[in-house]
């Protein structure tokens, strides 16, 4: 599993110790955690909440009209620093 796949997984992990069940979704170029987040969460909950999701490289709520609110993380994959990063066709 990718770093970031591990990061993401820890951060689902205490999500769901927080009693938000998480789910962990493998992207080309990050790995995302989503968590459904009831309307009766408190602020001390909240403020818990963030403080796990401060570990993701972006993290933030879609909220709908329908009251569904979920949160969710990024964590960014590691991009390649050696060998030809640009492909065949690329151009300096």
């Amino acid at each position: 599993m990718p770093a970031s796949g591990v990061s993401a997984a820890a951060i689902a992990a205490r999500l769901s110790d927080l009693g938000l069940p998480a789910r962990v979704e493998e992207r080309d170029r990050y790995t995302s955690v989503q968590a459904e987040v009831p309307e009766s969460l408190s602020a001390d909950l909240w403020r818990e909440v963030l403080e796990v999701v401060v570990e993701a490289d972006r993290f933030g709520l879609l909220a709908t009209s329908l009251n569904d609110r979920t949160l969710w993380a990024v964590v960014n994959k590691a991009v390649p620093t050696t060998g030809d990063v640009g492909g065949p066709s690329y151009q300096r």
